[in-house]
């Protein structure tokens, strides 16, 4: 991938705040990225801003919660007034579970879960999608191995990255004719504070990572993968050696794939 692919290149992130969000941001940043970085923490971004400005990079700024169409739009057309046009999309914004269905106390999360990753991705696409018909542009979306099978404790979180997949696999052959070209990523776990904020079984967060976070793969590395995706406008990027092989293993052996997931939960790794 060269080196500048990115290079004036607008872009539009979302849950651009912390963890892989930050991550991308900072990287294109120092591309000569021109960004649009949207997120709910306005300090956090108006920090983050200034650090992709001192890498070289353009930069603005929209506190924008997804599960709000109008905020979405008003992200888009923020870039727009800014930059006159938009190039890439990042549907990056999430958040997460951590609790068996059977021990949930309330189902409000999943409700936030499914408003918050899938459609935040539909309003911002939505809102997008003009401008890069006109740019014949990228859509990048953020999924996880569980958009590609089941896992534990992730229910809500595993249906609204299917959703996700079903939806832009549908889109990307809809605009297969207009240059605009989706790029879907299956990261497995990543190194992020992020986790601690995930839904709990009472439905507040869990304030501490259950997950061995010294053994994972940093959001600098992931985001590396992600921009090499996008820029080579890939249709599908699995991240990591598990979710590589347990893709062949779905053909063949389904259950050992939901073995491999409960473990995977059970070690925190």
């Amino acid at each position: 991938m060269p080196e500048n692919a990115f290079k004036e290149n607008v872009v539009v992130l979302t849950g651009a705040s912390s963890g892989i969000g930050r991550a991308v941001a900072l990287k294109l940043a120092a591309q000569g990225a021109w960004l649009a970085l949207a997120a709910r923490r306005t300090d956090e971004l108006k920090s983050l801003a200034d650090e992709c400005r001192q890498l070289g990079g353009r930069c603005m700024y929209v506190t924008t919660d997804v599960t709000s169409q109008a905020d979405c739009q008003k992200l888009v057309d923020g870039a727009v007034q800014e930059f006159r046009r938009v190039d890439t999309l990042i549907n990056n914004a999430g958040v997460t579970m951590w609790a068996r269905f059977d021990e949930l106390q309330t189902l409000e999360p999943l409700h936030t879960i499914m408003e918050t990753n899938y459609f935040g991705s539909v309003y911002c696409t939505h809102a997008a999608l003009p401008h890069l018909k006109k740019s014949r542009g990228r859509i990048v979306q953020i999924s996880s191995l569980t958009g590609k099978a089941g896992v534990p404790t992730r229910s809500g979180y595993a249906a609204s990255k299917h959703a996700m997949v079903g939806f832009f696999d549908s889109l990307r052959i809809e605009l297969a004719d207009s240059g605009v070209t989706v790029t879907s990523v299956y990261p497995d776990f990543v190194r992020s504070e992020a986790r601690g904020r995930a839904f709990g079984k009472d439905g507040k967060p869990i304030g501490a990572s259950p997950v061995h976070e010294d053994k994972i793969m940093t959001t600098e590395e992931c985001a590396s993968l992600i921009i090499n995706a996008a820029a080579r406008r890939k249709r599908d990027e699995i991240l990591g050696l598990r979710g590589k092989v347990g893709q062949w293993l779905l053909l063949i052996a389904p259950g050992l794939v939901d073995r491999i997931a409960l473990n995977a939960i059970q070690k925190g790794r």
